[in-house]
């Protein structure tokens, strides 16, 4: 999915150790493709980090937490200035979690536990590294935490029928388009019941469902980046604020507000 670059004084930062790794990244900023040997968790600690697989782009705030299985296929992308966290996941431990990506409500503890388990105690040697059994012990917890909380995901499915892609590229290119399906299928060549048709058996959603988890995705890179309410709300094509704060929420589980000031907590 294209996302917005922007110039930022953040240096690329990358640690990686046996069992996590923490990457500082500025706007914009991506992983190339690859996948890892052991399934992994990642977490932003700021910013938002966005995660793309075949499947999708799922999208990670900062009140939910990411799982990608060993040897699944992945690049991460940053939106705002991004402190990612990644925590490595032994076999025993991994089949536990989904066979599949996955996004999870992060509760307070699981927050605590990921940056603990991914903190600066873990590299640089000083005396706040835990031992491993503590690690083993903490990562167990974290597990469960996840468990509880159950999946919870801001899941953009990528369309593979021509039609949805013409579609979804100027969409993606402008998220504030409210052009009706109807309208947007005669510029394709395509009825709205087809194009109806087709947004509910390929991505398992209706149009209007699709547009609106796109324009959550683009409101949370613009509050990633230091813009307002009203900003964010009539760039993403809502001309009520109050509107969008509803649908914000219904999805993030935070009002943009709190969101924005760093306290999105569900």
């Amino acid at each position: 999915m294209p996302a917005r670059r922007q110039t930022s004084d953040t240096v690329p930062v990358s640690r990686l150790w046996a069992s996590g790794g923490a990457h500082l990244w500025p706007s914009g900023g991506a992983s190339t493709g690859h996948s890892h040997p052991r399934g992994h968790l990642v977490y932003a600690a700021r910013g938002v980090l966005s995660v793309h697989t075949e499947t999708g782009t799922s999208i990670v705030p900062a009140n939910r937490i990411a799982w990608t299985p060993a040897g699944f296929a992945h690049y991460h992308r940053a939106h705002g200035d991004t402190d990612m966290r990644i925590l490595f996941l032994p076999p025993s431990q991994a089949r536990l979690a989904p066979d599949r990506p996955a996004v999870f409500a992060v509760s307070d503890l699981a927050r605590e536990l990921i940056l603990t388990l991914t903190g600066p105690g873990n590299y640089d040697g000083t005396a706040r590294a835990y031992d491993p059994a503590a690690q083993s012990r903490m990562r167990r917890v974290l597990v469960d935490e996840l468990d509880r909380a159950q999946e919870n995901p801001l899941h953009l499915p990528e369309p593979h029928d021509d039609r949805l892609r013409a579609i979804a590229r100027r969409l993606y290119d402008t998220p504030a388009d409210n052009t009706a399906l109807a309208d947007l299928g005669r510029a394709i060549g395509a009825s709205s019941r087809t194009l109806s048709r087709l947004f509910q058996s390929e991505l398992g959603m209706t149009f209007y469902e699709w547009r609106t988890q796109l324009r959550v995705y683009h409101a949370l890179i613009l509050l990633a980046e230091g813009h307002d309410t009203t900003h964010t709300a009539h760039a993403c094509g809502w001309s009520n604020p109050s509107h969008f704060i509803a649908a914000f929420t219904n999805l993030v589980g935070a009002t943009p507000g709190r969101y924005r000031a760093g306290r999105g907590s569900p």
